[in-house]
């Protein structure tokens, strides 16, 4: 369903530039729910928006179901509202001056789909607010009143309301407490089975990323540095900062005696153009100063690592 090719992002703040995204590469099939971890500032909620259209690509091609996103570096929308997003924050994705009501009906008004008809739009209304655990009374209410797991699900039905397929769900559980959490996250797989929805799932959460994705990519400064299925993944792992990431969740390596952290940082010798990771990699060495690639164990499991 999507395709990501070369694709870099690169932000200029005054005389400074600097690339959020680096050459990335990334493919999600349809049906899938694909994790992008990664401490801040790697770079996921970036590639999230060049997704959805709200940062373009400074190089490289998005594809979706085949037709380039970012022609000419023109945003090209599929079918209105196939592509849609959950947003980290539900208190500031919010209208605070808006009802529910008009919250959720809102992207059917704005991009001008069939059912903002009166009578159609009130069914699909109270039908995705029942199925995401509100009331049909909620609707004439505002964001303040509600709780943020309650807000959440008033987001996610925002989200549903224009029947997307593809949904990015950037941090859609970091806010709420860890009760919440799993209430919303079991909807978000309900909903997955029930409409047959692809997901791009992005969190800095290993334990929530084991339990929704069926892939992991693993990003690191704006490169994907791993990515395979789920399992491999968290019981093999191959690149030192995944080891890291996962030697950090004492409940996942309880029987594991292998606990590895990062070194002290060092000035990188040489260009840029050697591995990402070198500054912290308490495994580094010469090598390091040129570029590993991405290779390749098996036939779904990549890792960009000189040692493995």
């Amino acid at each position: 369903m999507i395709q990501i090719q070369q694709v870099r992002k690169t932000f200029k703040t005054g005389s400074i530039m600097f690339d959020a995204v680096k050459s990335a590469d990334l493919a999600i099939g349809q049906g899938e729910t694909l994790g992008l971890v990664g401490e801040s500032g790697s770079g996921k909620s970036t590639l999230g928006k060049m997704l959805i259209g709200l940062e373009n690509p400074t190089e490289g091609t998005i594809m979706y179901k085949g037709a380039d996103l970012w022609k000419k570096r023109k945003f090209k929308s599929p079918r209105p509202g196939e592509i849609q997003t959950v947003f980290q924050d539900p208190q500031s994705s919010l209208d605070p001056r808006m009802q529910v009501k008009d919250i959720i009906l809102e992207p059917l008004y704005a991009l001008s789909l069939a059912e903002r008809k009166e009578k159609g739009a009130k069914e699909r209304l109270i039908y995705l607010m029942k199925r995401v655990g509100l009331k049909e009374e909620h609707m004439d209410r505002y964001p303040h009143e509600f709780s943020g797991g309650q807000r959440q699900r008033i987001a996610i039905a925002r989200a549903l309301i224009t029947d997307p397929q593809f949904i990015i769900l950037d941090e859609p559980t970091s806010a709420l407490d860890i009760s919440v959490q799993a209430q919303v996250l079991n909807l978000l797989k309900e909903l997955k089975r029930e409409k047959q929805l692809t997901y791009l799932f992005i969190s800095h959460n290993m334990s929530v990323i084991r339990y929704m994705c069926d892939r992991v990519a693993v990003m690191y400064k704006g490169k994907i540095v791993e990515i395979g299925p789920v399992n491999t993944i968290f019981e093999n792992p191959k690149h030192p900062y995944t080891k890291i990431l996962l030697s950090s969740l004492p409940s996942l390596f309880q029987n594991s005696k292998e606990k590895i952290t990062f070194a002290e940082p060092t000035e990188m010798n040489g260009d840029s153009s050697g591995c990402v990771f070198y500054q912290k990699c308490p495994f580094r060495s010469d090598i390091c100063l040129s570029n590993p690639g991405l290779k390749q164990t098996s036939a779904n499991h990549s890792f960009s690592c000189h040692f493995v």
